[in-house]
Protein backbone atom coordinates (compact mmCIF):
# COMPACT_ATOMS: atom_id res chain seq x y z
CA UNK A 1 0.00 0.00 0.00
CA UNK A 2 0.90 3.66 -0.37
CA UNK A 3 0.91 4.34 3.22
CA UNK A 4 3.67 1.75 3.77
CA UNK A 5 5.97 3.36 1.76
CA UNK A 6 9.04 5.08 3.49
CA UNK A 7 10.80 7.93 2.34
CA UNK A 8 13.84 8.61 4.38
CA UNK A 9 15.00 11.96 4.64
CA UNK A 10 17.96 13.15 4.07
CA UNK A 11 19.57 14.99 6.63
CA UNK A 12 23.54 16.16 7.16
CA UNK A 13 24.64 15.97 3.42
CA UNK A 14 24.49 19.00 1.41
CA UNK A 15 26.13 20.99 -1.56
CA UNK A 16 28.31 23.72 -1.75
CA UNK A 17 29.83 25.85 -4.62
CA UNK A 18 33.71 27.12 -3.00
CA UNK A 19 35.67 29.82 -4.79
CA UNK A 20 38.86 28.07 -4.83
CA UNK A 21 42.44 29.05 -6.77
CA UNK A 22 43.48 26.62 -9.78
CA UNK A 23 47.23 26.77 -9.52
CA UNK A 24 47.11 24.88 -13.15
CA UNK A 25 44.95 27.88 -14.93
CA UNK A 26 46.66 30.84 -12.31
CA UNK A 27 42.96 31.45 -11.69
CA UNK A 28 40.26 31.34 -9.28
CA UNK A 29 37.03 28.97 -9.87
CA UNK A 30 34.12 27.85 -8.62
CA UNK A 31 33.99 24.24 -7.75
CA UNK A 32 30.83 22.47 -6.41
CA UNK A 33 31.09 19.80 -3.97
CA UNK A 34 29.33 17.23 -1.93
CA UNK A 35 29.53 17.43 1.85
CA UNK A 36 28.70 14.55 4.00
CA UNK A 37 28.37 15.81 7.86
CA UNK A 38 26.86 12.87 9.04
CA UNK A 39 28.98 9.95 11.39
CA UNK A 40 28.67 7.53 8.76
CA UNK A 41 29.65 7.20 5.35
CA UNK A 42 27.43 7.68 2.37
CA UNK A 43 27.84 5.33 -0.61
CA UNK A 44 27.39 5.37 -4.15
CA UNK A 45 26.85 8.71 -4.34
CA UNK A 46 25.29 10.00 -7.37
CA UNK A 47 25.11 13.50 -8.56
CA UNK A 48 23.24 14.98 -11.33
CA UNK A 49 23.80 18.55 -12.08
CA UNK A 50 21.75 21.17 -14.39
CA UNK A 51 21.53 24.91 -14.60
CA UNK A 52 18.32 25.89 -15.95
CA UNK A 53 16.01 29.66 -16.36
CA UNK A 54 13.12 30.24 -18.30
CA UNK A 55 14.91 30.74 -21.48
CA UNK A 56 17.78 28.39 -21.32
CA UNK A 57 19.28 25.19 -20.29
CA UNK A 58 22.54 23.47 -20.00
CA UNK A 59 23.34 19.74 -20.27
CA UNK A 60 22.41 17.56 -17.75
CA UNK A 61 25.82 16.33 -16.31
CA UNK A 62 26.19 12.82 -13.96
CA UNK A 63 29.05 12.50 -11.79
CA UNK A 64 29.31 8.90 -10.07
CA UNK A 65 31.44 9.75 -6.74
CA UNK A 66 31.47 7.01 -4.77
CA UNK A 67 31.99 6.73 -1.05
CA UNK A 68 32.11 10.13 0.87
CA UNK A 69 33.82 9.24 4.67
CA UNK A 70 32.03 10.61 7.67
CA UNK A 71 32.47 14.42 7.81
CA UNK A 72 34.52 14.79 4.71
CA UNK A 73 33.63 15.79 1.24
CA UNK A 74 34.60 14.83 -2.58
CA UNK A 75 34.56 17.36 -5.45
CA UNK A 76 31.18 17.03 -8.18
CA UNK A 77 32.58 19.70 -11.09
CA UNK A 78 33.82 22.55 -12.19
CA UNK A 79 31.39 25.11 -12.80
CA UNK A 80 31.84 28.21 -15.58
CA UNK A 81 31.14 31.57 -14.45
CA UNK A 82 28.80 32.14 -17.29
CA UNK A 83 26.53 28.82 -15.51
CA UNK A 84 26.27 30.82 -12.07
CA UNK A 85 23.83 33.37 -14.11
CA UNK A 86 21.24 30.25 -14.02
CA UNK A 87 19.58 28.53 -11.45
CA UNK A 88 21.60 25.27 -10.74
CA UNK A 89 20.40 22.35 -9.35
CA UNK A 90 22.58 19.14 -8.03
CA UNK A 91 20.28 16.19 -6.75
CA UNK A 92 22.04 13.99 -5.07
CA UNK A 93 21.79 10.35 -4.49
CA UNK A 94 23.02 7.97 -2.07
CA UNK A 95 23.06 4.59 0.18
CA UNK A 96 23.36 5.07 3.99
CA UNK A 97 21.83 2.61 6.38
CA UNK A 98 20.89 0.30 3.97
CA UNK A 99 18.27 3.12 2.28
CA UNK A 100 18.17 5.26 -0.66
CA UNK A 101 18.87 8.69 0.00
CA UNK A 102 17.71 11.42 -2.41
CA UNK A 103 18.07 15.35 -2.01
CA UNK A 104 17.94 17.98 -4.46
CA UNK A 105 19.89 21.20 -4.02
CA UNK A 106 19.40 24.63 -5.64
CA UNK A 107 21.42 27.77 -6.44
CA UNK A 108 19.21 30.40 -7.64
CA UNK A 109 20.43 32.27 -10.05
CA UNK A 110 23.20 34.96 -9.35
CA UNK A 111 22.96 33.84 -5.90
CA UNK A 112 26.52 32.69 -6.41
CA UNK A 113 28.97 35.59 -6.16
CA UNK A 114 32.10 36.85 -4.47
CA UNK A 115 30.14 39.47 -1.77
CA UNK A 116 27.98 36.30 -0.51
CA UNK A 117 30.58 33.92 0.47
CA UNK A 118 30.98 32.23 4.01
CA UNK A 119 33.66 29.60 5.38
CA UNK A 120 31.92 26.35 4.50
CA UNK A 121 32.31 23.69 7.20
CA UNK A 122 34.16 20.93 6.32
CA UNK A 123 35.64 22.05 3.82
CA UNK A 124 37.64 25.23 5.11
CA UNK A 125 37.08 27.27 2.53
CA UNK A 126 35.00 30.54 1.54
CA UNK A 127 31.83 29.52 -0.64
CA UNK A 128 28.02 29.01 -0.97
CA UNK A 129 25.69 25.90 0.71
CA UNK A 130 22.74 25.24 -1.57
CA UNK A 131 19.49 25.94 -0.02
Amino acid sequence: MKKDIEIPIAKDVDVAIIHEWNADFLSKDWNAYVINGRNTPIDMVLVVSKGFDDDQKTATMRHGIGSVRPKSFEKIETIQEDVLALNNEFFVTFFAEDKLFEKRFVFPKNSVKSSALKLVPFIEKEGILAK
